[in-house]
């Protein structure tokens, strides 16, 4: 029932994980998809042939996304290249592994989690308002169950996807009714980023606290994301679809 034939899309932090996932299953809705990513080149670029294989275009923009410059001059390229956009899907961002208390956490990593995680929606998000179709256009930002309910140790991390949580519904109601925003806040899902975290005992750990007794694949985070980007959820906006697993209920 989802179909995004003529639609065309951006994902950021597309060359893995979530992004990759999600990319893939909106070429399979039928929208054309361009996908960026910092240096990871050639695993965006095979997620772009992935696409094509699909039957619908692609597009690859690479750089620091919390860089002024960076994410303007993408939105143009895709924008050129797609003649147009339609959904822009936020997800590139960081997670650093090693648990660390506030009191010991140094000005560099709150600085940098922050330019990663925040700065770079507001450098991203920015620039895609003035293209995007109205009507047809959708934000969705990729959140976290930790914006949710915090992260002990990961206070850096928690602040940032709890401030993207205030956004979307700020954005909502600026954007309202040209574009829909919306937000997807996953909880702990097996992706490269967090391999050393879900690793021996550390899993255990997590599936006892998530009701339906599993890991999330990215398939899992993707597939609300391509529903938020369709029209099953026109009336949808300023809305945070956890998909946890319903770990938040256990907390």
């Amino acid at each position: 029932m989802i179909v995004l034939e003529g639609r065309t899309a951006l994902v950021t932090g597309g060359s893995r994980g979530i992004g990759r996932a999600t990319a893939l299953m909106l070429a399979e809705a039928g929208a054309d998809v361009g996908v960026t990513c910092r240096s990871r080149r050639a695993d965006a670029e095979a997620v772009a042939q992935e696409i094509r294989g699909r039957g619908r275009r692609a597009f690859v923009g690479m750089g620091d996304h919390g860089d002024p410059d960076t994410m303007p001059r993408v939105i143009r390229e895709v924008t050129t290249a797609f003649g147009g956009l339609d959904i822009l899907v936020v997800n590139a961002g960081v997670w650093p592994p090693r648990a660390v208390p506030l009191r010991e956490m140094h000005p560099e990593q709150w600085a940098s989690t922050c330019r990663s995680n925040l700065d770079a929606v507001f450098h991203t998000v920015r620039a895609a308002l003035p293209v995007l179709r109205p009507g047809t256009g959708r934000i969705i930002l990729v959140g976290s169950t930790a914006g949710q309910r915090g992260e002990g140790g990961h206070a850096d991390y928690a602040a940032t996807k709890g401030a993207l949580l205030a956004l979307t519904r700020s954005l909502a109601v600026e954007c309202a009714p040209d574009l829909t925003v919306n937000c997807v806040a996953p909880g702990w899902v097996d992706t490269e980023m967090t391999t050393e975290a879900l690793t021996g005992p550390e899993r255990t750990r997590a599936l006892v606290g998530i009701p339906l007794g599993r890991i999330a694949t990215p398939e899992d985070i993707a597939g609300p994301i391509v529903f938020l980007a369709s029209d099953l959820a026109r009336h949808m906006t300023g809305s945070v679809v956890s998909v946890n697993g319903g770990s938040v209920l256990a907390g």
